[in-house]
């Protein structure tokens, strides 16, 4: 009688835990994928993740998160100083920033203060110039990296992509008032 009993319970056991984790993992059977649910939280987690990702947290002056994301985007580390200066001077750290655009604390916009560098996009700042092709048939982000709209220059690692494409070509001068306004006041 017990070994009846053992054996109804460890059949029990496999149809209702093992049997279904083992179907689910078959290859090119998404039918029996639906069998997992049957599975306790422990045996579900098959899938495991070794290295979770982080999200980045942008916080108004703050770049803590530069050297990975600017690695991301091809820069090098003796690179990272002036790149870091030039982003809090921009746009403060802030990715989903626009020219003029106030924000709080946490980068979020709070109002527009000025409406006549509404082009100007993202960490690095890129001007319209360099991403819309109505404005210059030259424009190297549009160009090289097919961004050809504001949007994706809203995105951190686009943005610095778009910049390091730039100061590829010009060095430092897209960011360097004086290069492109000499009248600007600081300027010789």
């Amino acid at each position: 009688m017990i070994r009846k009993a053992t054996f109804l319970i460890l059949t029990i056991y496999t149809l209702t835990f093992l049997a279904p984790v083992a179907r689910a993992s078959a290859p090119d059977d998404s039918s029996k994928k639906q069998f997992v649910a049957l599975a306790p939280l422990s045996i579900l987690r098959v899938d495991r993740v070794e290295n979770p990702v982080k999200p980045v947290v942008f916080t108004h002056g703050d770049i803590s998160w530069l050297p990975e994301l600017a690695t991301k985007a091809g820069w090098q580390p003796e690179h990272f100083k002036k790149l870091g200066e030039i982003i809090l001077r921009e746009s403060g750290g802030c990715p989903n920033r626009k020219g003029g655009d106030m924000v709080d604390k946490n980068c979020n916009i709070t109002g527009v203060s000025e409406r006549n560098h509404r082009s100007d996009t993202g960490l690095l700042q890129i001007n319209g110039v360099n991403y819309d092709m109505s404005r210059n048939k030259w424009a190297a982000v549009c160009r090289d990296l097919k961004i050809c709209t504001q949007e994706p220059l809203l995105d951190a690692v686009t943005n610095l992509r778009a910049g390091k494409l730039l100061y590829d070509y010009s060095g430092w001068s897209p960011w360097d008032v004086c290069s492109w306004n000499p009248t600007a006041k600081g300027c010789k």
